[in-house]
């Protein structure tokens, strides 16, 4: 029966999702997306597997997602692979994820279709997996393609405190006074020293495995983003899941505040 089933979806789905490609307007599609991949332990544990073993199939997803990103014509993608939080996690849990990590970015690396940059508190990691984070952004320099943010040992409330520490520095060091600091600074003094600066806002931020909330993730840039919230594990998230998202967004009128 399972067999049959998975017949049929692999005849189905595929014209179901060039049936929705068709229908997407292509002039309401965002050009940064965040994903929060979560999910991971959850379907380990009602598969019966090892918690390692969710990671690994959830790094195995990331690959394809870029790729759906980059068939639409995303400009910006933005992944959220470990939080701060995180780093907290018993070491039998963490030390492997942190191996898995570093694996999945070598392999987007080695792919050499994006430019990879990571965005976190990279001082709390681990030296080695700072070092090849960072080697993975400078192999990938060059690329012509979609930029992809690695969030890793990120939180959004580190973010916004490592972008004021960064201004304050950066006005001590030309003699500005605390004072004259107040007067003029303003939230493009505040973005401009973000892990993300120079670089759009997410349009749309997609989350997993049916939580619905935010997390930390990305907090300044997502104030004026749309949210969808996906029931799918992200191991099980496919391009059908993806597409739904984008056709949500393209669906909504967005106010950006106003």
């Amino acid at each position: 029966m399972a067999d049959w089933k998975d017949g049929v979806r692999k005849v189905l789905y595929p014209a179901y999702e060039a049936r929705m490609l068709r229908k997407l307007d292509t002039t309401k599609l965002p050009k940064h997306v965040g994903v929060m991949l979560d999910g991971n332990r959850r379907w380990a544990r009602e598969v019966g597997q090892s918690t390692a073993h969710g990671h690994r199939a959830g790094a195995a997803n990331i690959e394809p997602l870029l790729s759906w990103c980059d068939e639409i014509g995303i400009e910006v993608v933005t992944l959220w692979l470990l939080s701060t939080d995180n780093l907290n996690r018993p070491a039998e849990e963490l030390a492997p994820l942190l191996e898995i990590i570093a694996d999945a970015v070598d392999s987007l690396a080695d792919v050499r279709r994006w430019r990879l940059h990571p965005v976190g508190a990279l001082d709390l990691l681990p030296d080695w997996l700072s070092h090849r984070l960072k080697a993975a952004e400078e192999a990938t320099r060059d690329v012509d393609g979609m930029l992809v943010n690695v969030a890793v040992g990120y939180g959004g409330r580190r973010e916004i405190a490592d972008a004021v520490r960064a201004l304050l520095n950066e006005h001590a060091t030309r003699g500005t006074s605390l004072e004259e600091l107040a007067q003029i600074i303003d939230v493009e003094h505040i973005a401009d020293h973000l892990y993300t600066k120079g670089q759009p806002d997410p349009d749309l931020v997609i989350r997993t495995s049916g939580e619905q909330r935010l997390g930390g993730f990305l907090l300044w840039q997502s104030a004026k983003s749309e949210f969808y919230f996906c029931e799918a594990y992200w191991p099980d998230f496919r391009r059908t899941d993806f597409l739904r998202a984008l056709r949500a967004y393209a669906h909504r009128e967005r106010r950006l505040g106003r």
